[in-house]
């Protein structure tokens, strides 16, 4: 592993507009700051800063004077950066060895680091693409320690890699690596349990990434697996009760969504589905509140006034009421096949596989976008992140940080 860091004093803020781990400050693609970009035109979104970079899968994640993003190096290693927020200058790079080869038939979206990391204003918590879970000071980027799943729990190989993302819950750090889920004590990286095991390999090992929530008036652990969503007691990872959602081949892929007491769920070539989550003298009951036949993929949903805007496996984008299911609209054009998705109040920012910047309008009676701009030449799997007024696009060559004036 080799470090370079120039020492660089900074604060960290718990302030709700910083972008600290997958899908935002709640993990529910909602941007919590004070004000959203009202155009994408280049006289009110200016590109402050880019860095040339390798592919990477991972969203950017934002301190109050950083921006954190990983690439795979010459399909060798993977390397961790550190930038000023408001300059791009690098503050620190940390690597190690660390690269695979995904199966044949996912090859053409590359073999590079998967998950996007977590942080908790002191460390920097990065998954390796080989099943491994790095803790980095983030001032520095100096390791403070890490956990090889495959070497400690002599589980398989995952075979598209760690893809799950880490969450965050106190002093803890929950992960769905290793053919199971764990709970991490974050200061050292002791296990503290293990549950939910499952074949690991080419058919087990998570896409989805885990969230902490209540149902049923109980703090609990969602979890989706390659084949069922499951909430877990985060005390001991008991668990409290699990569905088996229908899937192809296991590809049970974008985070579940949480309303209330319901779980929005959709998979590949299959359906959506309302879960209803109650609890009784036995425990836990799971009932289906409703099914329809839209199909999602990758591509996470946001939930604005009760209704889900989601980008769909045949890459349409579509609105549905979550109180009944029932389809508001589905845009008449296909689009690329992934968007990332932030909102703010009746605003929804889309960045598109393709490289796209969306301005949409999240009306659920019509379907409305307010502005377009090509926002990178390169392909773009990252998820986008907002902080203040920058706006942090990570594509397969560049992270690029734009700053928006209204």
């Amino acid at each position: 592993m080799g470090v370079l860091f120039v020492f660089f004093s900074f604060g960290f803020a718990g302030e709700p507009s910083l972008w600290n781990q997958w899908r935002g400050p709640n993990r529910d693609g909602i941007y919590l700051g004070n004000s959203f970009p009202t155009n994408l035109a280049k006289e009110s979104l200016q590109l402050s800063w880019k860095a040339n970079l390798g592919p990477s899968y991972s969203g950017p994640i934002v301190s109050d004077q950083l921006v954190f993003t990983t690439e795979t190096k010459n399909k060798e290693s993977e390397v961790v950066h550190a930038y000023d927020r408001k300059t791009g200058k690098e503050i620190w790079a940390t690597e190690w060895k660390g690269a695979m080869s995904v199966p044949f038939f996912a090859g053409s979206n590359g073999s590079w680091i998967r998950a996007t990391p977590a942080f908790d204003g002191e460390c920097l918590y990065v998954a390796g693409i080989k099943d491994v879970l790095v803790c980095l000071n983030a001032m520095d980027g100096k390791e403070k320690w890490r956990i090889d799943f495959v070497d400690q729990f002599k589980t398989p190989v995952p075979s598209f890699g760690f893809v799950s993302s880490p969450l965050i819950d106190g002093d803890a750090i929950y992960v769905q690596a290793g053919a199971s889920v764990f709970k991490l004590n974050k200061k050292n990286g002791t296990v503290i349990w293990r549950s939910f095991k499952d074949s690991g390999g080419m058919n087990g090992s998570a896409f989805a990434s885990p969230l902490m929530t209540t149902l049923g008036g109980q703090k609990q652990l969602l979890i989706q697996s390659r084949e069922k969503l499951a909430g877990l007691n985060p005390e001991n990872g008991d668990v409290l009760w699990s569905k088996v959602v229908p899937n192809f081949r296991g590809m049970n892929i974008f985070t579940p969504v949480v309303v209330g007491d319901t779980i929005f769920a959709s998979t590949y070539q299959n359906k959506s589905w309302l879960y209803k989550i109650s609890k009784n003298d036995s425990g836990f009951a799971v009932n289906e509140a409703w099914e329809n036949k839209l199909q999602g993929y990758m591509s996470t949903p946001v939930v604005i006034n009760g209704f889900a805007y989601m980008h769909l496996q045949n890459q349409r984008f579509t609105c549905v009421d979550l109180s009944n299911g029932e389809t508001k609209w589905t845009s008449p054009k296909s689009f690329g096949k992934y968007w990332s998705l932030i909102a703010y109040k009746n605003r929804i920012l889309a960045l598109d596989q393709k490289g796209i910047l969306y301005l949409i309008e999240a009306n659920p009676n019509e379907f409305k976008i307010l502005e377009t701009r090509e926002i990178t030449e390169n392909e773009s799997w990252a998820h986008l992140a907002i902080s203040g007024d920058q706006i942090f696009i990570r594509d397969l060559k560049t992270l690029s940080v734009f700053q928006w004036k209204n």
